[in-house]
């Protein structure tokens, strides 16, 4: 591997290199850990939790694309409890900074997860801010500036000095409005993008593809999106940004950084490749050796726009 400094600060949290597992395609860790050390990592963001254990949508929940994929998986998790008495120690095995994704349907359960995982000692707690609030008739909080510096507001209230992550949404019209808002609320930092809303259509049987009609698109068709949201957001907001969507090589990665971000996820590549986040690092080294670069963290915000 080429000698350049991979470490890469987030949030005031360093991680040992700029590539995190994104929420809802690594789980807990356990089955890629049969793969490699997940001490490889820069970070691992766990499945999404929420306050009690659910289930999830119905079957079809997830279905292939040309150029990625759709779900629908529902958030099924065991809960915020589980994931503290049984998943937290088997990460903890690992010399990697540990992220907690949490969703919630009312402010008070964010509040109340918050308090739960900052005791549990996470290393910073990732707010799915993409969740319908039952107070505002299923809005979800990610489509309104108001609604998601609320949430923003309650997690930071409750979070202990843990640093909190806001994910946020690219199914808006105006996503700099929305990371203005959780920026003035206290956000620590920014993830983008979420998936992009989608839909297929059997044409045999005129049905959804997927049971509940829609999914969330991810992929390397998303990439070009999340890499203009990413240029865009750090041009509004001063917070790091985690930077994710269609990422499954050093080049993708470096667009990103390049773009503003100072970390990168990788997700939907995993399904196909489990050693894509290791593929990405060592790509990313090699990119910034090959321009110079002492360290990968002078990509992050170094694109020329015309």
């Amino acid at each position: 591997m080429p000698d350049v400094n991979l470490s890469v600060k987030l949030a005031g949290v360093t991680l040992r290199n700029p590539v995190v597992v994104a929420s809802g395609t690594f789980g807990f860790g356990r089955e890629y850990s049969r793969f490699y050390d997940l001490s490889e990592l820069g970070g691992i963001c766990a499945k999404g939790l929420t306050l009690h254990p659910r289930n999830g949508n119905p079957a079809p929940r997830i279905a292939e694309t040309p150029m990625g994929i759709l779900n629908s998986v529902g958030l099924e998790n065991p809960g915020v409890d589980a994931f503290i008495a049984e998943e937290l120690p088997f990460l903890r095995q690992f010399d990697t900074k540990v992220i907690a994704n949490i969703s919630g349907n009312t402010p008070e359960e964010y509040g109340v997860m918050c308090e739960k995982l900052s005791a549990a000692g996470v290393d910073m707690i990732e707010v799915n801010i993409s969740c319908p609030n039952v107070k505002a008739g299923g809005l979800a909080y990610g489509t309104r500036p108001e609604l998601a510096a609320e949430v923003t507001e309650e997690a930071k209230k409750h979070a202990n000095g843990v640093p909190v992550m806001v994910k946020m949404s690219p199914n808006v019209t105006d996503i700099t409005e929305i990371a203005k808002a959780v920026e003035g609320a206290g956000a620590d930092a920014l993830s983008l993008i979420n998936t992009i809303r989608g839909m297929r259509i059997d044409v045999n049987t005129r049905r959804p593809v997927l049971k509940m009609n829609t999914g969330g698109l991810s992929g390397p068709a998303v990439l070009p999106v999340a890499v203009r949201m990413v240029w865009e957001v750090s041009q509004a907001a001063a917070l790091p940004i985690l930077g994710m969507g269609g990422v499954s090589k050093g080049e993708d990665a470096a667009q990103l950084m390049l773009a503003g971000a100072s970390a990168v996820a990788v997700g939907t590549a995993l399904f196909a490749d489990p050693f894509a986040p290791l593929t990405v690092r060592d790509g990313l080294a090699a990119i910034a050796a090959k321009q110079g670069l002492s360290a990968v963290s002078q990509l992050t915000g170094g694109v020329q726009a015309w």
